[in-house]
């Protein structure tokens, strides 16, 4: 029923730790700010640790322990290779920002303490490996000098550190790593200045570009002096307009230059010359250097030629001669390789061979070894940035003979590996097909729909680009689908999901799809583009490049004749746009038009506003599907005293039961049940940074619910010396939210229910008898509504990261609050907790209802947690659907981690659970059918006895 999933990440560094004693591992760094210890053998991790949201890893390497940089350079860390505890931690100090560099030496050791080298901060600090002290610091800040590279000069103990001081001045400094002495300091101006990555070529000589990007200025730092070389691209015969860039690689005596949409591998010779040894204009990834052999060296190329990959090995300088060559069959979903590190390892034949850790554009993570893919990782799932549901196919009545003869021969073969498995016979091929046997036999792995309505796919989005299917029962990869980038947007950003086809009754022979919506573009005025894919076979049926914006995606509560949702797309000039763009729709459209509202929230600006559709759009292209808008209202909030930094509305699909509510005193309060209910959080300008960063008199939090259709506020609070983040979520006539109180220095959960006070005189229940209420009469959104609050405030023990309510498909089950905790796991607690009309002292009656006595803070109970004893590292969201059963609803929740289970509130009141004993049931109803029997027997012979006296 559970499942859970650990991932990394896009890998970004990564290194090889393959001695002879001890597991053979990778370890890595990623982009989810995760580093890892891989089993090289297998691809599963030995261990990881999850850094913090800001502590992004910077560098890492192997000494006797991992050591990373992390912070923008700040931060040192090391870990223990074995299990990765952390073995010390160091902060470094600096003034001025500037790049972070991390060098581990070769052979330097001080009263046998190896060295760690770092710049960042404008400073160079040796640091110790083995405790973390510092031992010394340098400031190359004081003499503004940005430094560029730290170079080991041929393993003595002595260090170059060169760098920039503004954009035209060069320095070199000579430094003993031993103590920080500084040997030597030289400096030369370069006229035509410097800009962009530097390429270290040798020990004393390195590449730049000038600022015209025009010329490859090498510059020569050896015997104590500074030398400028200029070779003009145009000499090397290339063309050096466009977007010119020195890729950053550690190949001795090569680099590469990417102009455009082709690269230049260029060498340095032995003459100082710069030379051109290759030319590509398709993708080509470059590793750096490998020391393999007394001092040899060497490099992977990767290219892409078709469906295929080509792997070179090559000695290094040496561009002509290839140590490995090899080609693998390469899954076109998983896009282009961005990334290749290499690894040797001594054949049975002593010959040297090479693995290639491959890291592909989806994300996924590869080890290629002997031109075979040894296993792969799929990382995307560590970086979902929307997830949607979709049902499963219904189970088709009717089987042919020939699927029933293949079912036959199936169940005849796995009753016979299960026979060799009892009889300890089955070899280790038996036991694994035995596994899969079980798996596809399992109920809650079926790929059709089961009628509790458990069974479903998760379609995720990614920040690769890719989409993953994910079934329900198990969490297993049904498809995936990478988005291919078109030829109008090289890199489309800001990607969302939303359900765009849902078949019901009369569509049922259509497939789900879902909508993709993103821009090309960083900017919010870049246009849209649209993809369509269907949820059963991963296909992208259709994509578009769309010539407006998409500021704003609402899907709408109208579909067509095959269960097409309408959506409108708003672009930057607040104009919208139907889809699909179909008559029919365009006909379902315009009846609707008067009834069709939305707001938009400007937190920028500090202002909501709604709005309503006006007339088509009047331009030189006629576009039918194109209509202008109007601002219906506008809340305009003071900058200097409120910044928005959360607005939460109701899930559209979301099933209320009842509208009202009975008390102990046998009242009736109506809920304020409306879909156009909208949450706003804002703060005091000071108070919008991190938690402290003003001062309880200078904070505070002002909460509001506004109607979206008339603009109108219907509840406004204020919360002195109080701060974000605010996390809340809105159900029902109720809204849930969670900050931080400077003053008591705790985080709190506020609970505000709000209900209808104008269907006060429907309580008489004589005039329900009677017929003389106006429960039918027509309602308004416009009408005024007369509303009553209920407010209460707990202190809460945890930050929350994310917080959702479950659901259930007729709204009748009681409630719970799904919190994402600081300690990345998933809390469920009863809404009842936050019942605001809670008291210290309950009257009988109230306890009757269900109402819990006051207490100050919420309660934390250890088996509420619904993760149990695993962690969502890295929690970013929670989702619930319910299921057809009204006890149960569904959570995933996801992060780097993904974890997903069944929930039922109020205990499974209308099903029986899976471990429930049929057999006993069986056996039960059978002796009581033979007692029955037994007993009319007897009592038949009774009676006989006694009609013969």
């Amino acid at each position: 029923m559970d499942w859970h999933q650990q991932y990394i990440g896009k890998v970004k560094h990564a290194v090889f730790h393959t001695q002879k004693t001890g597991r053979k591992r990778v370890v890595v760094s990623t982009e989810e700010n995760v580093i890892a210890s891989l089993d090289l053998r297998h691809g599963e991790i030995f261990w990881r640790h999850v850094l913090g949201i800001n502590d992004v890893v910077d560098g890492i390497d192997i000494a006797l322990d991992v050591i990373t940089l992390s912070s923008d350079g700040s931060t040192l860390r090391a870990w223990n290779l074995p299990d990765g505890q952390m073995v010390w931690e160091s902060f470094l100090r600096g003034s001025k920002h500037s790049k972070p560099l991390l060098l581990v030496p070769t052979n330097l050791k001080v009263d046998k303490d190896s060295l760690i080298l770092v710049s960042s901060k404008g400073c160079l600090h040796a640091v110790s490996s083995i405790d973390g002290e510092i031992l010394w610091t340098r400031d190359f800040a004081a003499e503004s000098v940005e430094v560029q590279q730290v170079i080991q000069l041929d393993e003595s103990d002595q260090i170059y550190v060169v760098g920039y001081a503004g954009s035209s001045q060069f320095h070199a400094y000579q430094i003993n790593a031993m103590n920080g002495e500084l040997l030597n300091h030289e400096t030369a101006a370069f006229s035509g200045g410097f800009v962009g990555d530097v390429a270290l070529v040798s020990s004393d000589t390195l590449v730049t570009l000038d600022t015209t990007r025009s010329i490859l200025v090498t510059v020569s730092f050896k015997n104590r002096k500074i030398a400028f070389q200029e070779t003009h691209l145009s000499n090397l015969g290339e063309d050096s307009s466009g977007m010119v860039e020195i890729l950053p690689s550690s190949l001795t005596g090569m680099f590469t230059v990417k102009i455009n949409n082709y690269k230049l591998f260029i060498r340095l010779t032995s003459e100082d010359k710069l030379e051109v040894v290759h030319k590509v204009d398709h993708e080509t990834v470059v590793s750096d250097a490998l020391v393999f052999s007394e001092g040899k060296e060497a490099f992977a190329v990767v290219e892409h030629g078709g469906s295929k990959v080509d792997i070179t090995v090559k000695p290094g300088q040496d561009w002509n001669n290839n140590l490995v060559q090899e080609s693998i069959e390469m899954d076109h979903q998983r896009g282009l390789v961005h990334k290749v590190f290499i690894n040797n390892y001594l054949r049975t034949d002593r010959s040297h061979g090479f693995r290639a850790l491959i890291v592909m554009e989806d994300h996924s993570l590869l080890l290629v070894q002997q031109g075979k893919i040894v296993w792969n990782r799929e990382d995307a799932l560590a970086s979902i940035i929307d997830v949607t549901t979709s049902e499963l196919p219904v189970e088709k009545e009717g089987v042919s003979v020939a699927k029933v003869e293949h079912s036959l021969f199936e169940w005849l073969k796995g009753h016979m590996l299960k026979l060799k498995g009892t009889l300890m016979l089955a070899s280790p091929e038996d036991v694994a097909a035995i596994q899969a046997i079980r798996l596809k036999s399992s109920e809650k792995s079926k790929m059709t729909r089961d009628h509790n309505g458990f069974r479903k796919l998760l379609i995720v989005l990614t920040k690769a680009r890719k989409i993953f299917a994910l079934h329900s029962g198990d969490g297993r990869v049904v498809w995936s689908l990478l988005l291919h980038k078109s030829e109008a947007c090289d890199s489309p950003t800001e990607l969302n999901l939303y359900q765009w086809q849902t078949p019901h009754h009369h569509a049922m022979d259509e497939n789900p799809s879902v909508l993709v919506v993103g821009r090309c573009g960083v900017s919010s005025k870049a246009p849209a583009i649209l993809s369509f894919v269907d949820t059963y076979t991963g296909k992208e049926l259709n994509s578009f490049d769309l010539v407006h914006s998409a500021v704003q995606v609402m899907p709408l509560p109208f579909t067509d004749s095959t269960e097409q949702r309408l959506h409108l797309l708003v672009d930057d000039d607040r104009r919208i746009h139907l889809y699909p763009k179909t008559s029919e729709a365009i006909s379902i459209f315009q009846q609707e038009f008067s009834n069709i509202y939305w707001y938009s929230v400007e937190a920028d600006n500090g202002i909501i506003k709604g709005h309503a559709v006006k007339s088509k759009c009047a331009g030189e292209v006629l576009d039918d599907f194109c209509f202008e808008t109007r601002v219906l209202w506008s809340i305009i909030f003071p900058m200097e005293s409120e910044k928005i930094i959360a607005a939460v509305s109701r899930k559209q699909n979301e099933v209320v039961h009842t509208q009202a509510k009975v008390t102990s005193e046998q009242d009736v309060m109506y809920k304020y049940i409306s879909k156009n209910l909208l949450f706003v959080a804002t703060v005091a300008p000071k108070a919008s940074g991190h938690i402290g960063s003003a001062d309880p008199d200078e904070a505070w939090l002002v909460v509001y619910l506004i109607d979206t259709i008339t603009g109108r506020i219907l509840h406004r609070m204020t919360h002195h010396g109080a701060q974000g983040p605010v996390h809340a979520v809105l159900s029902e006539n109720w809204v849930v939210y969670h900050y931080f109180n400077l003053r008591a220095h705790r985080y709190e959960m506020s609970v505000t229910e709000i209900y209808d006070q104008s269907r006060a005189e429907n309580k008489d229940v004589l005039k329900l008898v009677l017929g003389k209420h106006n429960l039918t009469a027509p309602v308004s959104s416009y009408s005024r509504p007369e509303i009553t609050t209920k407010s209460q405030t707990y202190f809460f023990t945890h930050s929350v990261k994310a917080v959702a309510v479950t659901s259930t498909a007729k709204g009748i089950t009681s409630k719970q609050l799904l919190i994402g905790t600081i300690g990345d796991q998933v809390l469920a607690l009863d809404k009842r907790f936050l019942d605001p009309r809670r008291s210290i002292n309950p009257t009988q009656a109230e306890k009757e209802e269900g109402i819990i006595p006051l207490a100050d803070s919420l309660p934390i109970i250890p088996q509420s947690y619904v993760t149990h004893s695993l962690k969502v590292e890295g929690l970013r969201g929670i989702l619930t659907v319910p299921a057809k059963l009204e006890s149960t609803t569904l959570v995933f929740a996801y992060g780097v981690d993904l974890f997903y289970t069944r929930l039922a509130p109020s205990r499974t009141y209308d099903s029986l659970t899976e471990d429930f004993s049929y057999a006993l049931l069986l056996l039960t109803i059978v002796a009581l059918v033979a007692a029955i029997f037994v007993t009319w027997v007897l009592s038949e012979k009774k009676e006989l006895r006694e009609k013969w006296r």
